[in-house]
């Protein structure tokens, strides 16, 4: 669960700094598109590297999914009977994490299907253009729902991913407990706005 979360992640700092891009105009936010499907090159393949990539997220999630799955039974298991005394309310992140995994997992089937394929995008969708894919996609009502609502559930994640993620490997102690809680309010807080700031840019005209 920590390291596969760990990858994702990793993965999501790269992506929302390639998102940001949008907001130097179509030509750099389409070279970048196009720079993903050439990285690597001459030594590898097109698309090689960009399939890599996927590959390894693809089993980060899977990995992700099963590890829930299996501490949730292992939870379910180990107290088959509810508490007399209710404990200690938990964080609102501690108590949507399973929420905020299922809303991700749908969010991430649902964006692929807009940007990378193109099955359920709004208008017409245009390979090898993803700024104006993503005008696109962000200029109906039901995209920026979508997105943003996804974004605020992956802050909420991410919050308390990372904390209990540095737990899980070693990494927390009583000495680090501030820097690592700072750390992670910070991850959380600059990914969702930096992500959310792409919807919001299109829904006010910033970027068009």
């Amino acid at each position: 669960m920590a390291v596969s979360g760990l990858i994702m992640l990793g993965y999501l700092v790269a992506h929302v700094a390639g998102n940001l891009k949008v907001f130097f105009g179509p030509e750099e936010f389409n070279a970048y598109g196009h720079w993903l499907r050439v990285m690597g090159a001459p030594v590898l393949h097109h698309h090689w590297a960009l399939w890599l990539v996927r590959i390894v997220l693809l089993a980060a999630v899977a990995a992700h999914a099963v590890s829930a799955y299996q501490l949730s039974r292992r939870d379910l298991k180990a107290r088959p009977t509810a508490y007399v005394h209710r404990r200690k309310r938990a964080s609102y992140a501690t108590r949507t994490m399973r929420w905020g995994g299922i809303i991700l997992g749908l969010f991430i089937v649902w964006h692929l299907l807009d940007l990378t394929t193109g099955t359920v995008h709004p208008g017409g969708f245009e390979e090898g253009k993803p700024y104006q894919n993503v005008v696109d996609t962000f200029s109906t009502w039901y995209g920026d729902i979508v997105y943003i609502t996804a974004m605020l559930a992956l802050g909420l994640h991410v919050r308390h991913g990372f904390w209990s993620a540095a737990q899980t490997l070693g990494l927390g102690n009583a000495r680090r407990e501030r820097a690592l809680k700072f750390l992670a309010n910070a991850l959380a807080l600059v990914l969702t706005a930096g992500f959310v700031s792409v919807p919001v840019a299109v829904m006010t005209g910033v970027v068009s």
